[in-house]
């Protein structure tokens, strides 16, 4: 009978193991099954060659550099219109009191008849023009006497003048000026021709 009582004592823990090493096997074919599965899965999809992986990576590379260069176009868009908006506003900075000045004499116009007063204030606010065009760096393009040069001058009219050289500039009907070495408008002139 201890015999049979040992037996008893020890299948219940023998079944539990049974159990649980079932269960166990159960798990184990199981993800056996899943790894097939996955395994599978893999071999059906296509394998990806060095060349399209490549491929892939540029595509990638160039989508970031356009998106790259179209951020710094719009970006320098944006700083040359700022700096083109600051660059008239001190432009018209510098004019800004010539007109006022201007706006002054033609209120003395009006109430004085002092005409060398006016002439006066006329002189004194070319001046004051002719110094905002200094600060700025423009320059008149001297032409009168001179030599006739295309790229500075613009001939409007031809005449003679024997007592001076052919191709010589006889009368400026409108003064030219640049900006450093930029021509911002040509002197139209008489040029002498002499033939």
């Amino acid at each position: 009978m201890q015999a049979e009582d040992i037996k008893a004592t020890q299948n219940p823990d023998t079944e539990a193991e049974q159990t649980e090493a079932a269960k166990a096997a159960e798990g184990a074919a199981e993800a056996e099954a899943q790894n097939a599965q996955a395994e599978e899965a893999k071999a059906e999809e296509p394998q990806k060659d060095e060349k399209d992986v490549k491929i892939e990576e540029l595509q990638k590379q160039l989508l970031r550099l356009q998106a790259d260069f179209e951020n710094f176009r719009r970006r320098n868009a944006a700083e040359r219109e700022q700096l083109s908006t600051f660059v008239t506003a001190e432009v018209v900075g510098k004019f800004l009191k010539v007109l006022d000045n201007f706006e002054r004499a033609e209120q003395s116009v009006k109430t004085t008849g002092d005409m060398a007063a006016i002439v006066t204030g006329m002189e004194k606010i070319r001046r004051q023009f002719e110094q905002a065009f200094k600060e700025l760096e423009v320059e008149e393009i001297p032409a009168e006497g001179q030599k006739f040069n295309p790229e500075l001058h613009e001939a409007v009219m031809r005449g003679q003048n024997p007592d001076m050289e052919d191709e010589s500039i006889e009368q400026v009907f409108e003064k030219g000026y640049k900006l450093r070495n930029k021509i911002i408008r040509h002197s139209k002139v008489k040029v002498i021709s002499n033939d």
